[in-house]
């Protein structure tokens, strides 16, 4: 996700895709000219980024020149198409093949059309690395289309907004739905989750949803989902992630009007982890971090151990059992940390001192999220 003056983003075509888009139109291109030297003309300032990589892969001689019209620059309509910098050569009787970042309306190409009769060209052929079939309106024939685009507003690769995104490698389209800072708890047994939890949801006023009060609501409550869920735990299974996914969307399908989200305990597993990234990606957002507390293990058995005094928790009065949760943790869900971390997401704090300390040290991570 990334933001642009006071709008967000989000990805939407990759660079990858984009280089796979333009070797095959290359590609068709060449094949269509064979041996004929075409002057290849972009159309500033969008087309930069394109008509550099388009050249660079021609595999054959070529001319390359630019010409710059506005459509947006000054003027209300895009009916009113102005001529900045016109053609400085000859080219009568050449192969003129134009080089367009996107194609909408087709306002702009009307008057490229126009331009190019009046310079008497054998041939003028169009390609467009972009292209929205449902806004176009015009009969003019697109000869190479890299990729069709919903009509929705995107950025990046040459496209703008309000003269920001030009030089993203990638294309990211507008995030319609309103900003969500969402992020995934992590930290072993005794690290302090629940107690953060409830500060930070009453901080940012976001929904705290743990897995466990999720299974045992549903559960309780007989829900189609709960009682799936309890076919595979009374046969001692494990539970699918689907079904898991399927009681998270419910509940994010509950609060559309949350200002975000806070798992906890969940995901644990990479395939988990990309399941949720699916999941808040239907729901036109991310998760914008794992907010992970380090904690020392022993000072994690001293606090589970005291815990244990007053809690009544078997679990949490026998070291040997609590050292093994914490093994436990280490050994299937802090691999965690390597998913989120290639993406940049990962965002250890420190989870020793005072229950405020530790507070601001999170609070501090999670507004420049």
């Amino acid at each position: 996700m990334i933001k642009l003056h006071d709008l967000y983003f989000k990805p939407f075509i990759s660079e990858k895709e984009i280089d796979v888009a333009i070797q095959r139109m290359v590609d068709e291109v060449a094949h269509d000219l064979k041996d004929e030297i075409p002057v290849f003309v972009g159309v500033l300032n969008g087309s930069f980024m394109f008509v550099s990589d388009f050249v660079k892969k021609y595999p054959k001689p070529c001319e390359v020149t630019f010409i710059k019209l506005a459509s947006y620059e000054g003027v209300k309509s895009t009916e009113d198409i102005q001529r900045l910098i016109g053609l400085t050569q000859d080219l009568t009787g050449r192969t003129v093949v134009i080089l367009e970042d996107i194609i909408d309306s087709g306002n702009t190409l009307e008057e490229i059309h126009r331009i190019f009769k009046n310079e008497k060209v054998n041939e003028l052929k169009i390609a467009t690395l972009f292209h929205k079939p449902e806004a176009y309106k015009k009969d003019f024939k697109l000869h190479y289309i890299g990729v069709n685009v919903p009509t929705k507003f995107i950025v990046g690769y040459g496209l703008d907004y309000d003269g920001l995104g030009r030089n993203l490698p990638e294309v990211y389209q507008l995030k319609t739905t309103q900003y969500m800072t969402n992020f995934v708890l992590f930290g072993p047994p005794g690290a302090g989750k629940g107690t953060q939890a409830n500060f930070l949801k009453e901080t940012y006023n976001l929904v705290h949803i743990s897995t466990g009060d999720v299974f045992r609501h549903h559960i309780k409550n007989e829900t189609a989902l709960g009682m799936l869920a309890k076919s595979f735990m009374d046969k001692g299974e494990l539970v699918p992630d689907q079904v898991t996914i399927d009681m998270l969307n419910a509940e994010v399908e509950k609060n559309t009007d949350a200002n975000g989200f806070i798992f906890d305990g969940f995901p644990r597993t990479n395939a988990q982890a990309k399941a949720l990234d699916e999941l808040m990606d239907s729901k036109d957002s991310q998760i914008n971090a794992m907010v992970a507390l380090e904690v020392e293990d022993e000072v994690l058995v001293e606090r589970l151990l005291g815990r244990g005094k007053t809690s009544g928790r078997p679990d949490d009065a026998d070291e040997q059992i609590i050292r093994n949760r914490i093994k436990e943790y280490y050994e299937k869900t802090a691999i965690l940390k390597d998913y989120y971390d290639a993406q940049g997401k990962y965002c250890g704090v420190n989870g020793v001192g005072s229950i405020s300390d530790i507070t601001d040290r999170l609070t501090q991570v999670i507004d420049k999220l």
